[in-house]
């Protein structure tokens, strides 16, 4: 829609005036499929713009799709004010592949059949943090048993670092995480005792020496949080919230991991826009 790209003299260096033209027209007609009211203070929402970006641009290249959200980002600072932080460009890569429910049978099957208690329950750990909480390596390798809080059938994971914040544990994973923390302590939880845990490979070298059969699939941390994110974006939770709990700082990466789990993200980014539209 040409209202939403006005002609400014002088205007700042950004995409030309034709791509933000194009993104505009894109934005308007996946709005107008879902119901989203036409004026501006709707349209460029940012919500709205995500979730453009991450199912309306779906299949096309990543640079067309962060060109198309820098000027739809510029588009809507002067309505709704700058965001609060700015977006990174899109991952050229793709995020690993999520484990499919019967990988994560045989995952836990892995663990358990390690050749004694400590590698066993460091296995565990792994799986049950990676895929139940969505740990990064770092993470994982600074997780204490005291981390860990439960409070009726609510699990949840204390996480330091950068990108501190509390995370609610899957429930198909929150037994499995209080059993682990429970008697541990302010110990570790993944491999605790004397080590470098400054080491960059600290939780990829344990993983690889795990005795496994030749079929299992490999047990790898990225997979996991890619399960988790996934498994998230599949259930619709609101962006915002799933941001906060996984550590990104932008909804724009998520549509790494979108692509593995077709049109939910959008569903979720309108969720988030519906219930902000209705607090105004």
């Amino acid at each position: 829609m040409g209202e939403l790209v006005p002609a400014r003299a002088g205007q700042a260096a950004g995409p030309p005036p034709a791509v933000a033209a194009t993104a505009a027209r894109g934005l308007s007609r996946f709005a107008a499929a879902r119901g989203i009211p036409a004026g501006p203070e709707f349209l460029l929402d940012y919500d709205v713009i995500e979730a453009f970006c991450v199912a309306g641009l779906d299949g096309r290249a990543c640079s067309t799709r962060g060109t198309y959200r820098s000027a739809l980002y510029r588009l809507a600072a002067p309505v709704h004010g700058q965001p609060g932080q700015r977006a990174t460009p899109f991952a050229g890569t793709k995020a690993p592949l999520p484990y499919s429910p019967a990988e994560r049978a045989a995952l836990a099957a892995l663990a358990a059949a390690q050749r004694d208690a400590a590698r066993r329950a460091s296995a565990l750990a792994l799986v049950v943090f990676g895929i139940g909480a969505g740990l990064r390596p770092g993470e994982l390798v600074a997780l204490r048993g005291s981390d860990v809080s439960r409070r009726g059938r609510r699990v949840t994971v204390r996480v330091g670092g950068p990108a501190a914040r509390v995370v609610p544990v899957a429930p198909a994973y929150a037994a499995r995480a209080a059993g682990l923390a429970r008697g541990t302590g302010h110990a570790h939880l993944f491999r605790p005792g004397p080590a470098d845990r400054g080491y960059k490979n600290f939780v990829t070298k344990f993983a690889r020496a795990l005795a496994a059969d030749p079929a299992a699939p490999r047990l790898r941390l990225g997979r996991c949080r890619s399960s988790f994110i996934c498994d998230h974006l599949a259930a619709g939770t609101p962006l915002g919230e799933l941001l906060a709990i996984t550590g990104i700082c932008q909804a724009e990466s998520l549509a790494r991991y979108a692509r593995h789990i077709g049109g939910a993200p959008a569903k979720a980014a309108l969720r988030a826009w519906d219930r902000r539209r209705q607090a105004r």
